[in-house]
């Protein structure tokens, strides 16, 4: 068992050596496995990825038209597009907060993660666990109904995922993330298809990693209490440039995470949307 140990202790002596820039502890610990997804989001989803102290995460994310709409429709992207911005704020290594925009009823979502536990290279600790809750407002105009504007309770919504993640080897990583997306008033002029209050779901992710700086990616999100159709995408995360690019077919045009749940989904294979992603991650604090 001691010679084990020692083993283990030069085996990470050389990773240090040769990639240091995975080494953020010191050699007497436990050390943290990084870059479990290639960013804070993989499709749609929010994933286990944290920021660092004082760094922005910038994102744009866009959704289309489905593809069956042939060359005619240039596959969807003549169909107009869902689009979202997002900046998300590291105050910590552990927590993080965000704010987004979709154009999708002019979605506004305030949001928060906290990252709980980090799988370490010892798998003494062998999950990474995050929480993320956020709370939306919808601001679309609704002057053209003869009766009065939804108010601003009958406009909010809520969302929480926790997400529990795991880096099974360097090309594999998946992730389970129990979610719920809470409307006080689903009125039927939202663009949603749901009518329920209350949506909860299970959502998948997970990357396979083909080279150093791309990966294979997929989504999965089984609605568990309502009989709308089950979210699913598969694409692409490219790293280059200090950018980390995602492309993907996707079942749903929703991006913010209440809609994700309540706006319905296409027939997979049939009515897939392409999508893409692109992400930024600023260093603000002082050097």
């Amino acid at each position: 068992m001691k010679t084990f140990k020692i083993t283990v202790l030069l085996i990470f002596s050389l990773i240090y050596t040769v990639e240091a820039q995975l080494e953020r502890k010191p050699a007497n610990e436990s050390q943290e496995v990084d870059l479990i997804f290639h960013a804070p989001r993989s499709i749609n989803l929010f994933t286990i990825e944290p920021l660092d102290k004082q760094t922005l995460h910038f994102a744009i994310m866009h959704t289309f038209g489905t593809v069956d709409g042939g060359v005619q429709n240039l596959f969807g992207l003549d169909n107009g597009a869902n689009i979202q911005f997002s900046f998300e704020y590291g105050f910590n290594d552990k927590f993080s907060l965000g704010m987004s925009r979709q154009s999708r009823d002019k979605m506004y979502n305030i949001y928060g993660r906290y990252h709980l536990l980090k799988q370490t290279q010892d798998d003494k600790m062998p999950l990474s666990v995050s929480f993320m809750g956020a709370a939306g407002i919808n601001t679309a105009n609704y002057q053209f109904l003869n009766e009065s504007n939804p108010d601003f309770m009958q406009r909010s919504s809520v969302a929480f995922q926790l997400m529990a993640a795991r880096k099974f080897s360097d090309k594999i990583s998946l992730q389970v993330s129990p979610m719920m997306a809470y409307f006080n008033d689903p009125q039927p002029i939202f663009l949603i298809e749901g009518d329920q209050n209350l949506y909860l779901a299970l959502g998948f992710s997970g990357k396979y990693k083909i080279t150093g700086k791309s990966s294979i990616t997929l989504q999965y999100i089984p609605n568990l209490n309502s009989d709308l159709r089950s979210n699913m995408g598969v694409g692409i995360d490219l790293e280059a440039g200090g950018h980390v690019f995602q492309m993907y077919f996707v079942t749903s045009q929703a991006l913010n995470d209440q809609y994700l749940l309540a706006g319905g989904n296409g027939v997979p294979g049939e009515q897939f949307r392409l999508g893409f992603n692109v992400n930024r991650v600023f260093a603000t604090g002082k050097r």
